[in-house]
């Protein structure tokens, strides 16, 4: 019996830092309980055959394939990518069969598809009895998204899919491109509350923000905006008006990240939900990512009792909010948020109660 091999990797909520990985800037963020399983067989020639039971769609290519997927078909460039990449970096993964499965609802900024990249890269380097280090495991397969699906994302998804800790938030430093861990208190909660409007990054909005703090770092004579203060670009002449206000959200999200972990350190989940929605604000002020949709989560979640902090949660442009609550008044929120968004936006709202998790895993090989 040829040997099978399930992975999973989790998706992930980003608490703060929001636009800085691609900075070499901060992030707070955590792995959920929701993710991609991914389960491989050996297969005698060098073909990738993939299906889907989410999308019940099936795709196959030849692993020397360079030309990426196209039309129902562009799913599959994620694990094509993948081993494509990882062959490329000398890595002999061979042909196989690769079955897929979410649970992880699309659309909602949860980073999905590095959901995908992670459980397909561990589950093919685990087949062949190949292993890699964590961090390389998440540059991988960054690598794989930015140059064979031509999404210019940063490493903040891959990397906390992979470093995710149960009842901890991870704290990622994408300069020295290392991470680490800090205990969320354990009465605290997060509710993941989706605005009904899709988060899609392929739009061109992503890259046009990534070009937009490039810029600015150029007019500032640095090498990243992680070299700056939010001072110091407040004070800037060299700046027009959006780049600057660009730079400042980027600037302010490492100083809130900074003052994320402290609070955390002391207990402080009042001071940590108070950067959260100073975090919100400064995305929906400064670097245009948020929609009236998510504002008015947040607004709502403001005004709620029980709930600590609220920002919109990943790339921005819809998707969901993250929410930090007091875990008893948890299911009391669960019950109340749908109505009240509906009576404001005429929109209707999901809510997924979830926690801080483990990070991606073998669950059988």
């Amino acid at each position: 019996m040829s040997k099978t091999v399930v992975a999973f990797a989790p998706g992930r909520v980003e608490l703060l830092g929001n636009h800085t990985d691609y900075n070499e800037g901060l992030v707070l963020a955590a792995a959920i309980d929701l993710g991609v399983t991914a389960r491989a067989e050996r297969l005698e020639a060098d073909v990738l055959e993939v299906s889907s039971e989410t999308n019940g769609r099936r795709a196959q290519a030849s692993l020397d394939q360079r030309a990426p997927f196209t039309g129902d078909s562009a799913w599959a460039n994620y694990p094509l990518g993948v081993i494509r990449t990882l062959r490329d970096a000398g890595l002999e993964v061979g042909g196989l069969r690769l079955q897929v499965s979410s649970n992880l609802p699309l659309g909602w900024g949860l980073s999905s598809s590095a959901a995908f990249e992670v459980s397909t890269a561990l589950a093919a380097l685990s087949l062949y009895d190949l292993s890699v280090e964590p961090m390389t495991l998440a540059k991988l397969c960054q690598k794989a998204e930015n140059e064979f699906v031509g999404v210019q994302c940063g490493l903040l998804d891959q990397a906390s899919s992979v470093f995710g800790r149960e009842g901890e938030v991870i704290r990622l430093d994408f300069r020295e491109v290392s991470a680490s861990t800090v205990p969320m208190p354990a009465h605290a909660a997060l509710l993941l509350v989706d605005s009904g409007v899709p988060h899609e990054l392929s739009g061109g909005e992503y890259n046009e923000r990534r070009a937009q703090c490039r810029a600015a770092a150029a007019a500032l004579g640095v090498r990243a905006l992680r070299d700056v203060t939010s001072k110091a670009v407040a004070a800037a002449t060299s700046l027009d008006p959006v780049t600057r206000a660009r730079a400042l959200h980027i600037t302010g999200e490492n100083e809130r990240v900074q003052a994320g972990v402290a609070a955390l350190e002391a207990n402080r989940l009042d001071d940590f939900g108070r950067l959260m929605f100073e975090s919100h604000e400064s995305s929906k002020r400064n670097f245009g990512n948020s929609t009236s949709f998510l504002d008015s989560l947040v607004e709502i979640a403001a005004a709620t009792p029980g709930v600590l902090g609220a920002r919109l949660t990943g790339g921005g442009f819809g998707g969901a909010t993250i929410w930090l609550v007091e875990k008893a008044q948890a299911p009391a929120i669960l019950q109340t948020v749908p109505e009240a968004y509906h009576r404001k936006t005429g929109a209707t709202c999901k809510v997924l109660l979830t926690k801080p998790s483990q990070g991606a895993r073998l669950l059988h090989g």
